[in-house]
């Protein structure tokens, strides 16, 4: 036989072997990439999800890749996109919508599922959402990114140490707080410091938010761009100068942690008793429920004490969502979106719920938990829902909407320490923050507004 015959030959077997081969020989799973920031059970849980997914629908493969933080999650991602190596999910904080929305990397979800109301024999129902998570994330009246671990903050408290000081309930308003430490810390047996809080930007949004004023200017960067912050108010003083009075008469730790450092401290001040009620997130209700049963004592989750010189008008969330790259192979959007709506869908949501004490953030998850009992069993749960089912809407409590926010959040928990650890005056520092802000505001809007 000919060298040329026996190339014509084995390529016609070539061609025959590709004809013939079994069907049910299939092409490699697409790749679905998601970022998330959590490095401890929270992330385990992801990856168990992910796997049940995996196995439900071979055609993809969703790989989870978690232990970025919030605030550096956006960085790392756009560094990505340059190389374009970007995932086709990245998980982000609420302080990040603006930035998202500006980067031009994502398409909204709500884009992707056009009219659909099921992918890959998932339902689509957007609906579902609760109301305040609704809100927050339908941006230009068109849902942006996948709602997932939504929280508010809350107030936990050490019953054994209140009730030994004749109180029956934990505070509800800043006025009962001073009242409460005063009597605990008369206690024989009363705890290093009455009650701690983290240093994180959030809280000062949320103390805002119950005083109904507002954090950027434009109906809280909601009705057109922030250009400017608003946070410099009566408002906004009257907070730093409660925290600063609490912190002189001897009843608020603060470790000098600010941001995201700040959390570990608070956790660790509670667990030990070392302090008897902490302002934290809801996010991990169950933990410092559990630090309770551990301990020998009951927590019992409120509603985040608010001014009384102002009242409540209610309470903000926090939290992120899932965000769904722009661009993607339309086989890798497709798997990301079955992915996105399998992980939030009923079933999930309650137990992400019941594992962490985030927001069950679906009606037919609340339903279902309601149905199991599981609220009768764990009253501490229900707390941050009701919370938010309370709060009136408003620009304020909807949230503020504005670029470079995570920086921002870094010059107020820089004012709250000056103002702790000095004497510096409260309204100055506070005026000196906002203008440190308002650069930070100006110098985004220049490179991200055509």
């Amino acid at each position: 036989m000919t060298v040329r015959r026996f190339h014509i030959v084995m390529m016609v077997l070539v061609i025959l072997a590709a004809v013939l081969m079994p069907a049910t020989v299939a092409q490699e799973p697409a790749e679905i990439e998601v970022w998330v920031a959590f490095d401890d059970y929270r992330l385990d849980w992801v990856n168990e999800v992910a796997a049940e997914f995996n196995a439900m629908f071979p055609q993809y493969n969703v790989v989870i890749a978690g232990g970025r933080s919030y605030e550096t999650m956006f960085a790392e991602a756009t560094v990505a996109a340059e190389q374009g190596e970007q995932p086709a999910v990245i998980h982000y904080f609420e302080a990040a919508t603006q930035d998202a929305r500006d980067s031009g990397l994502f398409k909204p979800i709500a884009d992707a599922l056009g009219d659909r109301t099921e992918v890959n024999g998932l339902p689509v129902d957007l609906d579902d959402f609760i109301g305040p998570v609704a809100a927050y994330y339908t941006l230009d009246g068109k849902f942006t990114s996948m709602p997932w671990n939504t929280s508010s903050a809350i107030w936990f408290s050490n019953m054994s140490y209140l009730e030994a000081a004749g109180i029956a309930e934990p505070p509800a308003t800043w006025d009962e707080v001073e009242a409460a430490c005063e009597a605990i810390m008369a206690l024989d047996n009363a705890p290093q410091y009455c009650f701690s809080w983290p240093n994180h930007g959030w809280f000062f949004e949320q103390w805002l938010a119950q005083q109904d004023a507002l954090f950027v200017n434009n109906g809280n960067g909601r009705d057109e761009r922030a250009t400017e912050v608003a946070f410099n108010s009566d408002a906004g003083v009257a907070i730093l100068t409660w925290l600063d009075d609490m912190y002189n008469k001897g009843y608020l730790y603060y470790s000098g942690a600010q941001g995201g450092d700040s959390w570990a401290t608070v956790d660790q001040a509670y667990q030990t008793q070392q302090i008897a009620m902490a302002a934290y997130s809801s996010s991990d209700t169950t933990l410092y429920t559990q630090f309770g049963i551990d301990g020998g004592f009951t927590t019992v989750a409120s509603f985040l004490p608010y001014n009384d010189d102002t009242g409540w008008t209610g309470n903000l969330i926090g939290g992120g969502t899932l965000w769904l790259t722009d661009g993607l192979d339309p086989e890798v959007e497709e798997g990301a979106l079955t992915f996105l709506l399998y992980m939030t869908n009923t079933e999930n949501a309650a137990s992400w719920h019941k594992l962490t004490g985030y927001i069950a953030i679906r009606n037919s998850a609340n339903e279902l938990l309601e149905s199991e009992g599981w609220f009768a069993e764990n009253p501490n749960q229900t707390v941050a829902a009701a919370q938010l089912a309370q709060s009136q809407v408003t620009p304020a409590t909807s949230g503020a909407l504005v670029g470079g926010f995570p920086a921002i959040r870094t010059e107020i928990t820089g004012a709250i320490d000056r103002v702790l650890l000095t004497d510096d005056d409260p309204a100055e520092v506070l005026a000196e923050a906002a203008e440190e802000a308002n650069i930070i505001i100006e110098e985004y809007n220049l490179l991200n507004v055509d």
